[in-house]
């Protein structure tokens, strides 16, 4: 064992944990099974289970605060009267132990909530402006209580997991989908459903989990605690308001979608507004989460049951009924044999989270869902779908956004989507202005897709270096401050200005010019006849092989923008590289050993915006070379400023090279 480490051991539930955790607070846990539950623990007599304990009440502010104790006895006692409880055993709760929050947490953001307990009301009154800004407030009962309601949901979880129950409520508080690994937040102490997905994978065969969060905020902390993990599927439906609505930020929008292997397992339904209702929700259920969660086939539903997107709760502003409630746990329950764990998180409205948690106990127990009146999905709604549906048709073959396009044409040759018009003139400026020509793709696959959609200068074949500039200009989902609405016309204008200075600079320097733009086409329907799915890495390829190595250049400069730098990432080996990311996820560096990693780290540069999110994960910067931070936040923006760092860097790396024997220098 490695210098300060420590170790202890301890049983929990007929299995022998042997915990080691370092100074790093990385904690490794390895698990020895010892025995099969025996039959006398399991509820035989009982489908659902149910958790809750008045002492979770004891977390208050004297002032008065939303996140209100009565959440959880009016719910309690609105199931008890209408019968559920009698039909349901109690499963029983126990505080969440230390080394059970390490698999999510930090060991200091343990630390700073064990400490509440020590603070005096003068402490409390000296630290509000402290929990203000986290949207959290402190009691010297709030250890006590984050323990009983994060362990709560971990002994309603392994309940299911284990077959003692088919499902359970976890009736709890505080809330936990807002608890980052190392910050406490929103309400939210610890990651309540995340770290009982881990205890469940840890202490059961049980290992592809779908967490559903319909809670009106996105769960940041659950999607960043398995942001890199295909194990898990975290899908949810919130309001985003362009990044404006609580958590705030792009983290939420429906471009994040996981990253490394976990890419594709995050999937956000970000609504723009507020007054959502059945009808969008159902219609999401349909078109997005029912397809993925198919897909996927998880073993054990978690749902991350806010109820704060209730009609009547004010926090949330919208419009979902008891009824729509019961109509998507119903579906819910289709999955994973049926194995449906509920766990309450936020919902302010006593009366509205009551109800709609009655709905949804009375589903889980058996009973048809409520009936709705007839309705019709929302405009907004409706597009907000189809612009999920297009991001994740990427990662999932059940996704078909045609299928959920709101124009619905009879006839698709007579509709042109904004991108396409904008891509179209930017192909005819290229070709008016510069004299750039158009370069054919003899793949039926690859010209369906792309086809316009490459150009060339005239001297491409005969001169010696050769830019190549990889981008998806025309894509405004990327370009968006928010993801649902920009302004074209100004989009437009930046993509010529910086198209302007870009080939500027290629002529004055008396470069060739290959323009790429790797944004597929909507609804292409051929498939390759071989390659991995990914048609613009497939381009690129194809383009390297069948023009690149035919031309006489000897120094080939690579430039990507945005999602473009995916694509040139295909073609890494013997390439200088710029990718100017923006807030897309930052392409993953090579794998391959020895000197194309010792060669990227020396001649590759990475532009981001400051406030990108890779900037608070040093451990993804170690693995990239030059990375530039830039002020400018806007992507386009950012790659019109940085262009002088661009020329320099590029002409810095051109100066280095000396091509000998005929060799190519990239």
């Amino acid at each position: 064992m490695a210098d300060g480490a420590a170790s202890s051991s301890m049983e929990v539930d007929g299995l022998d944990l042997l915990v080691t955790s370092t100074t790093h607070a990385e904690t490794t846990v390895v698990v020895s099974e010892t025995d099969n539950l025996p039959s006398s623990t399991r509820f035989a007599a009982y489908n659902v289970g149910y958790v809750y304990d008045p002492r979770m009440m004891l977390h208050s502010c004297s002032t008065g605060h939303q996140e209100d104790p009565d959440r959880i006895s009016r719910i309690f006692d609105t199931l008890k009267a209408g019968g559920c409880i009698a039909q349901m055993v109690p499963i029983p709760i126990r505080e969440i132990r230390r080394e059970e929050v390490l698999l999510v947490h930090s060991e200091s953001l343990w630390d700073k909530v064990m400490a509440i307990s020590s603070m005096t009301e003068q402490d409390i009154a000296d630290s509000t402006a402290y929990y203000d800004e986290l949207s959290l407030y402190a009691h010297p009962s709030t250890p006590l209580c984050a323990r009983l309601s994060c362990g709560g949901v971990v002994e309603a979880a392994l309940a299911v997991a284990r077959g003692q129950v088919k499902r359970s409520f976890a009736i709890v508080r505080p809330p936990g989908h807002h608890a980052e690994p190392d910050e406490h937040m929103g309400f939210c102490f610890f990651n309540n459903v995340a770290v009982a997905v881990k205890v469940v994978q840890l202490l059961t065969p049980i290992r592809k989990i779908l967490i559903l969060d319909w809670d009106i905020h996105h769960g940041n902390g659950t999607q960043r605690a398995f942001y890199d993990d295909p194990s898990v599927l975290y899908i949810s439906l919130h309001r985003y308001d362009g990044g404006q609505f609580y958590p705030n930020g792009p983290f939420g929008s429906m471009v994040s979608c996981g990253e490394g292997p976990g890419l594709g397992y995050s999937v956000n339904i970000p609504w723009p507004q507020n007054h959502m209702g059945d009808a969008d929700y159902i219609y999401a259920f349909q078109h997005v989460i029912m397809p993925i969660a198919m897909e996927f086939t998880p073993q054990l539903v978690i749902i991350s049951s806010g109820f704060d997107a209730a009609k009547g709760d004010e926090l949330g502003e919208c419009d979902v009924t008891p009824a729509g409630y019961s109509h998507m746990t119903h579906m819910l329950t289709s999955l994973a044999n049926g194995r449906v764990v509920v766990a309450l998180e936020g919902g302010y409205d006593l009366e509205a989270i009551s109800n709609s948690a009655l709905a949804v106990t009375q589903t889980i127990l058996g009973e048809a869902p409520q009936q709705l009146d007839p309705m019709v999905v929302s405009e907004v709604a409706a597009e907000t779908i189809w612009q999920v549906a297009l991001e994740q048709s990427k990662h999932w073959k059940n996704i078909n956004p045609k299928a959920c396009d709101p124009l619905q044409p009879e006839d698709d040759s007579v509709t042109f989507s904004i991108p396409e018009l904008l891509k179209a003139h930017r192909q005819d400026y290229l070709y008016r202005q510069h004299e750039m020509l158009q370069v054919p793709f003899a793949p039926e696959a690859l010209d369906e897709r792309f086809s316009a959609q490459a150009a060339c200068t005239a001297d491409v074949m005969d001169n010696q270096t050769l830019v190549v500039f990889i981008h998806e200009l025309g894509n405004l989902r990327v370009e968006l401050d928010s993801v649902m609405e920009c302004n074209v016309q100004m989009e437009h204008s930046y993509m010529i200005d910086m198209s302007k200075d870009l080939i500027g600079w290629v002529k004055d320097s008396g470069y060739a010019l290959l323009d790429i733009n790797v944004l597929p086409k909507p609804f292409a329907t051929k498939k390759l006849a071989r390659g991995s799915g990914n048609y613009p890495g497939e381009l690129m390829t194809y383009i390297w092989d069948n023009y690149i190595e035919m031309v006489s250049a000897r120094r080939v400069v690579l430039i990507g923008h945005g999602p473009g730098c995916e694509a040139l990432m295909y073609l890494i080996s013997h390439r200088t590289v710029v990718q100017v990311v923006g807030h897309s996820n930052l392409p993953a560096t090579p794998r391959d050993a020895g000197d194309i990693m010792t060669w990227y780290h020396k001649r590759s540069l990475a532009i981001l915006p400051a406030n990108h999110r890779v900037f608070t994960s040093g451990k993804v910067l170690k693995r990239h070379g030059n990375v530039l931070r830039m002020d400018e936040t806007k992507p386009i923006r950012i790659l019109h400023t940085a262009l002088p760092t661009i020329y320099e860097f590029i002409q810095a790396m051109l100066d280095k090279s000396s091509p000998q024997n005929g060799t190519r220098d990239s």
